[in-house]
Formats: structure tokens, sequence, C-alpha cells
């Protein structure tokens, strides 16, 4: 199975966020009502789904919007087109 991916990436750009408000991951969590482990997860970009309530809960807490929290890395082959 190839580890390549076409389609590119999802990036979440949390950490940033989190950095610009001078907020831990831990006050985070407790604001949203997600664990720790969640939120690191997603904020490593190993995250696989995101509930829209919980993706709601973060910007309303960061005072963002979705687009603030993720990106999109093309992959090389999305480049070269």
């Amino acid at each position: 199975m190839s580890t390549e991916h076409t389609g590119g990436w999802i990036t979440s750009r949390l950490d940033q966020l989190l950095t610009d408000r001078g907020m831990t991951l831990t006050e985070l969590a407790e604001r949203v009502g997600v664990s720790v482990v969640n939120l690191s997860v997603f904020k490593n970009g190993r995250a696989r789904a995101v509930r829209f309530s919980t993706l709601a809960a973060l910007c309303r807490e960061l005072q963002c919007s979705p687009g603030d929290l993720l990106d999109y890395q093309p992959a090389v082959a999305d480049e070269k087109r």
C-alpha cells in the first residue's frame, strides 16, 4: 500500500492559535469539554475526524472560524498540475 496521498493533507493550526491567544491546551480542553489527549491528537495532525460540535466549540473559545484552525497542503502531484 502506498503512503503517498494524491489529494493532499489537512493540517491543524491549533498550536499557533493557542500561542496567539496565550492559552494552554489544558485550558482550552476544559473550556471546550474535550480531553487534552483528543485535542493533542487534533493539534498534531493525527485526527481522522472532527465533530462539527467540537469544531464549533473550538471556534467559540478561540474566537476564530474553522478556516483559521485548518489548512490544506496539496500533495506534490497536485502542485505539478
